[in-house]
């Protein structure tokens, strides 16, 4: 039997000794991030704090209308309605496959997935990656650059990399306006990155017909990037043999896979895969699809969407296992209103700390 206190934004479930509280909270970007689908200025994500046996443990979600949740009341709304179907006593993989049987969208479910995570850890007195079997990563992760014009490009980045340690950037192309528009945001890139020891990477989000992409992963190659992410549009997978036969690049799919029973379809056509917890569940899954990729012989990347130190430091506790790192969106929040995933020479690092190691920071919700 659940309680619910409606305060404003607040929700407080009191089910049996554990105590549930969501908190809406503004992510504001220090940059816009244009991709091939559009422009994302802000979002507004809800933080789950679980409490019990003296544990404070969180988890965040991201809402996106791609994830079937498109806003922060209707994650609030999804996450009640389940918890108050009663969540003690069942095992986090258990609650996990309830949620997937029922439809609950996978970035409304993130937010308890990581919270039951993070508590467990704390509980163990273990660091959530220690807890999972993973080392610290060693992969440095890629900064975005959205799509822009050459004369943003240029004053961009030396903004993102002066006086840091980034030493990756993934670029969005497949431009609404065409390869033309590609290209030139791309020769900018590499010029104003010569001075810079950087890698680069590219993603297309779909952006690009067959013919399309044949001919930039080509024309990239040639430029030394480092591979090509979601050439064509999700739901197009059926074509992806025509690029992987000959191909220049390795070839990685991000909106194509967001569980590990999609593999399966795609497996012999691709390099690797690119999971999100906001796209797949949280970590329950994205460790499935960790195994699923390994067992068809595909390398791994984690990528992230419009999230704070929160949903990237649950992140960052199975990236020892990954090989591509893209966990940066906390870097372009003006202000991060959580804490506990920091760059170290060019990583983002979990902390040793019990549990993720993040939290909301408390002058957003006190």
């Amino acid at each position: 039997m659940s309680l619910n206190l409606r305060q404003n934004s607040i929700i407080f479930l009191l089910i049996e000794k554990m105590k549930i509280t969501f908190y809406k909270v503004n992510l504001e970007k220090r940059f816009p991030l244009a991709i091939s689908r559009g422009v994302n200025y802000k979002s507004e994500n809800i933080f789950l704090c679980l409490e019990k046996d003296g544990i404070r443990a969180w988890g965040e979600a991201a809402p996106g209308i791609t994830e079937g949740a498109s806003s922060s009341l209707k994650v609030q709304q999804i996450l009640e309605e389940f918890i108050s179907q009663g969540i003690e006593g069942k095992s986090i993989q258990s609650l996990y496959d309830i949620a997937k049987i029922q439809q609950v969208p996978p970035c409304a479910y993130v937010a308890l997935d990581t919270a039951l995570w993070d508590w467990t850890a704390k509980k163990a007195g273990l660091p959530l990656y220690q807890m999972l079997g993973f080392s610290k990563p060693q992969i440095p992760t890629s900064v975005t650059i959205g799509i822009n014009p050459p004369e943003v490009v240029k004053e961009r980045i030396p903004l993102l990399l002066d006086g840091t340690t980034v030493r990756s950037l993934k670029i969005k192309l497949g431009s609404p306006q065409g390869l033309d528009a590609d290209k030139s945001m791309f020769e900018q890139v590499v010029k104003s990155t010569q001075n810079y020891d950087v890698k680069l990477r590219v993603d297309a989000n779909g952006g690009w017909d067959v013919p399309q992409a044949q001919h930039m992963m080509q024309w990239l190659a040639d430029r030394k990037v480092d591979y090509i992410e979601q050439p064509l549009k999700e739901g197009e997978e059926s074509q992806l043999k025509h690029l992987y036969k000959d191909r220049p690049l390795p070839i990685y799919l991000d909106e194509s896979c967001r569980f590990a029973e999609n593999i399966p379809t795609f497996a012999s056509h691709v390099d690797g895969v690119n999971m999100k917890l906001m796209k797949c569940g949280g970590i329950t899954e994205a460790l499935r699809i960790i195994s699923t990729a390994r067992a068809h012989g595909l390398k791994t990347m984690i990528g992230c969407m419009s999230e704070s130190s929160v949903a990237i430091a649950a992140a960052a506790s199975i990236s020892g296992g990954i090989d591509h790192i893209d966990l940066d969106s906390h870097y372009n929040l003006n202000p991060d209103p959580s804490n506990g995933a920091p760059m170290i020479n060019g990583i983002t690092s979990p902390l040793d700390i019990p549990g993720h190691g993040a939290e909301l920071k408390e002058e957003f919700y006190a």
